[in-house]
């Protein structure tokens, strides 16, 4: 019997929990259907396609990046017994950074070099001994090659001597330092020392599309602008243009910058670079960049007819800037949506924002 009132309290509870989701459906719709009635429109911002002259130049972003850079690695094992830098010391190419302990090398550099002059004064007795015919052609020859082998050897212990100091191969700042007194260096695989950056000169690297390197070459001036100086201008030129295009279909470009007094600019900040032109282009049809659903390449735009957004497939041209040149599907005085497109879909009513 208690079973039996089980089973029916369950029922019961089932179907009132199925009523009271079905009645909070039919309210959420009727919710959703009164909010749709007051929010008919969408606010949008406009623009309109008017034809005009267009400046040729353009923008690009990047990164500074140093003219030079090296992770400085060992090239012989050895055990570091003075480090004469530290971090942000600025240093001269050929300076000593680090000395490895050289004990035993500097004993061969010393026997090589006996060995030298020893072979050296035979070959000149044997040369003088040979003009009196005191020896033969073949043992002035041997003494010879004995005098070369000893030279090479003599050549080779002091390249290990001059390893023992490590130097600096080419000016700049020590951004980074890996070792310390004691460190046990190995030549294989080889321990980083070293991170030497060169600031004195920069390189900003930034990306054009395919309508704008067409305006470019090497040596072109740019004027670039870092982020954290916006009021400051440096000069700088074109260095490199990539003969490919990246995986965006954009082509790398490097820039120098020529003057960055003080090392002012780092490497890894953000810079502008203002591409310039000595013409302007002739009438175009254009409408703002921010016009296009995504992005320029999806040649896509909301256009306003009587109070509906209407989306309309176009033809984009050239990029200026903030402005794109329209090569078909729109006419002067069509109004197209700048703003708000996220929450467009084809025939939405929209509300004009002035």
């Amino acid at each position: 019997m208690k079973k039996t009132i089980y089973i029916i309290i369950g029922v019961a509870l089932v179907a009132g929990t199925v009523v009271t989701l079905i009645n909070n459906k039919k309210k959420n719709a009727e919710d959703t259907a009164i909010v749709a009635e007051q929010n008919a429109s969408v606010s949008v911002r406009v623009a309109t396609a008017a034809t005009s002259a267009i400046d040729a130049d353009f923008v690009a972003n990047g990164n500074f990046a140093p003219s030079q850079e090296l992770n400085f690695a060992a090239e012989r094992s050895g055990k570091v017994i003075s480090v004469l830098v530290k971090e942000g010391d600025y240093v001269a190419k050929g300076q000593t950074l680090a000395i490895i302990r050289g004990d035993i090398i500097g004993v061969e550099a010393q026997t090589a070099n006996a060995n030298y002059q020893n072979a050296l004064n035979d070959y000149n007795r044997f040369e003088s001994a040979y003009k009196t015919g005191g020896v033969t052609k073949q043992q002035l020859d041997q003494a010879r090659i004995n005098m070369v082998n000893a030279k090479s050897r003599l050549t080779q212990a002091n390249i290990n001597l001059s390893d023992t100091k490590v130097k600096a191969p080419f000016s700049g700042i020590i951004n980074k330092k890996y070792i310390e007194v004691g460190t046990i260096l190995s030549a294989m695989p080889p321990t980083q020392m070293f991170e030497i950056v060169n600031l004195s000169a920069l390189k900003l690297k930034v990306s054009v599309s395919e309508n704008q390197i067409a305006q470019l070459k090497i040596g072109s001036p740019v004027k670039v602008k870092a982020s954290v100086f916006p009021d400051k201008e440096y000069s700088g030129k074109v260095v490199f243009i990539a003969a490919k295009a990246d995986a965006s279909l954009n082509f790398p470009i490097e820039i120098a910058v020529t003057n960055n007094p003080n090392n002012e600019i780092k490497a890894g900040m953000y810079g502008t670079a203002t591409f310039g032109s000595s013409t302007k282009q002739p009438q175009l049809l254009n409408i703002p960049r921010n016009a296009f659903v995504g992005s320029v390449s999806s040649n896509q735009v909301f256009v306003v007819e009587n109070g509906v957004a209407v989306l309309k497939k176009i033809v984009a041209g050239r990029v200026f800037g903030d402005k794109v040149e329209i090569l078909d599907g729109l006419k002067e005085g069509d109004v197209v949506v700048t703003s708000g497109q996220i929450n467009l879909t084809d025939n939405t009513k929209v509300t004009i924002v002035k």
